[in-house]
């Protein structure tokens, strides 16, 4: 009985553990680890996680992992299906064609490619790519957007296309006219400049190079037909409006964090009402129902992330300064160095964690939520000793409640970075799961059971499914 009681209780860190590290981890260089370390240290998570706990492992596609470990999630259950009963089977089948649908087409396409190359050809990929091929809802678009990945995974998979789909694909020359109008205006951008200006954007820009149409021509005619995304990426290139109203928060943080700080200080009120309206969104029903928070949010020089993760620790920490006003009764941020106008935050200094913990627990709040790497250096480790001090001598009945979520993936320790061994730590990659993290986060504490994070994680795949 306690062997079976601390095989359980591996299990259910070994969860948490790949649950950290399949939401934060991306395979991109960090401030303090590099890309290549990153990818070997998760390729060993996965194939650990996947043979011990394969189970949990297909479960693990209904959370809030990132689009690059659930791609590896997918492609690692259909390469080793063999041996799986015909139920789980079933399961695991359900749950991949509904993370499929979530995801974006070009990471589903690379995740197409990926099967091709390591000839994954069998009966149940066929289906779930055919089923996926089919709820596109606009295959056309594919077909010239992503019309070599379309093209290889038809081949692969033996796809049916519509009849212009496949010739756009294989044999495009061959008809005189296509029926459908993106089709024709793709055709006739090969040779005529006006056709370049009916396709959508991202498909425009190479032809536009083709024909020599400068960038400010194109927007200037084709620029209705960019996506949010698109109008946010070019806003500060080329000056295109975009609507900040419908960007998600985390997104929306970043691009707030790339403009200079005097723009920010200039463009206060607009960029603050759409930080709020963004949070209250991603709250939803959970608005104003946290109780008395403090948030204490960090701002160090690490938070600068990386030249591939440009300021995005930094942006996690500033969209949960909005999230959390939006979920608390009463709210109050503690930055590690900035004060004011938290619009004005800089990734600036050292980590005094330890010091900013003890001035929001004077608050005695009921929830004390931290957004930090992790890296307690100034001096280190004090975090972790008012941490223990806190709950052994000030708080033992436990009324405010710490949790601390890590944007940052540690390749060294397959996990992310914790501040104390009682203080339950879990990974955020966008402040809008923040909610559903903070659940999962009882389980990363200890005190939950494996049963009843199995539990968990089966409500979570029927409300994923459902």
């Amino acid at each position: 009985m306690e062997f079976a009681g601390l095989a359980e209780r591996v299990a259910c860190e070994d969860l948490v553990m790949f649950v950290n590290a399949a939401v934060t981890a991306t395979g991109q260089r960090e401030f303090h680890t590099g890309a290549e370390r990153q990818r070997l240290s998760l390729a060993f998570l996965h194939e650990y996680v996947l043979v011990n706990y394969r189970e949990l492992y297909a479960a693990t596609l209904a959370l809030a992992v990132n689009d690059l470990n659930a791609g590896l999630v997918v492609l690692n259950l259909l390469r080793t299906a063999q041996d799986v009963p015909l139920p789980r089977r079933k399961l695991e089948g359900a749950l991949i064609a509904a993370r499929l649908r979530s995801l974006p087409p070009q990471r589903v396409y690379r995740l197409l490619r990926a099967l091709r190359a390591e000839g994954v050809n069998n009966r149940r990929t066929r289906a779930i790519v055919r089923d996926w091929v089919a709820g596109r809802p606009d295959l056309a678009f594919d077909a010239v957007k992503y019309r070599r990945h379309l093209a290889g995974a038809a081949r692969h998979t033996h796809l049916r296309l519509p009849d212009e789909i496949g010739a756009v694909l294989f044999d495009w020359r061959r008809p005189k006219r296509y029926t459908t109008p993106i089709l024709e205006a793709w055709r006739r951008a090969h040779y005529d400049q006006r056709a370049v200006y009916e396709l959508p954007y991202t498909v425009a820009e190479g032809f536009a190079a083709r024909h020599r149409i400068d960038r400010a021509r194109l927007l200037a005619r084709a620029g209705g037909q960019l996506t949010a995304l698109e109008r946010l990426r070019l806003q500060r290139a080329t000056g295109v409006e975009a609507d900040l109203h419908r960007t998600p928060l985390t997104r929306l943080a970043v691009y707030v964090l790339s403009l200079p700080r005097p723009e920010r200080a200039r463009r206060r009120e607009e960029l603050t009402a759409a930080l709020r309206a963004a949070a209250r969104r991603a709250a939803g029903r959970r608005a104003g129902t946290w109780g008395t928070v403090v948030g204490v949010l960090d701002d160090s020089y690490s938070s600068s992330g990386s030249g591939v993760k440009r300021r995005r620790p930094l942006a996690v920490a500033l969209a949960m300064h909005y999230l959390l006003e939006a979920l608390a009764g009463r709210h109050h941020t503690v930055w590690l160095t900035h004060t004011g106008d938290p619009l004005l935050v800089h990734p600036v200094g050292a980590t005094p964690l330890g010091q900013r913990l003890l001035d929001g627990l004077r608050r005695r709040p009921d929830r004390l939520v931290v957004v930090s790497d992790g890296w307690d250096n100034a001096p280190p480790g004090q975090a972790a000793e008012v941490l223990r001090v806190w709950r052994e001598r000030l708080d033992p009945e436990g009324r405010t409640s710490v949790v601390h979520l890590n944007p940052v993936y540690d390749a060294d320790t397959f996990d992310v970075r914790r501040l104390a061994p009682a203080v339950p730590t879990v990974g955020i990659r966008d402040a809008e799961d923040a909610p559903a993290l903070v659940e999962l986060a009882r389980f990363a504490a200890g005190t939950a059971t494996f049963a009843q994070l199995r539990a968990y994680l089966d409500d979570l795949v029927e409300g994923f499914l459902r």
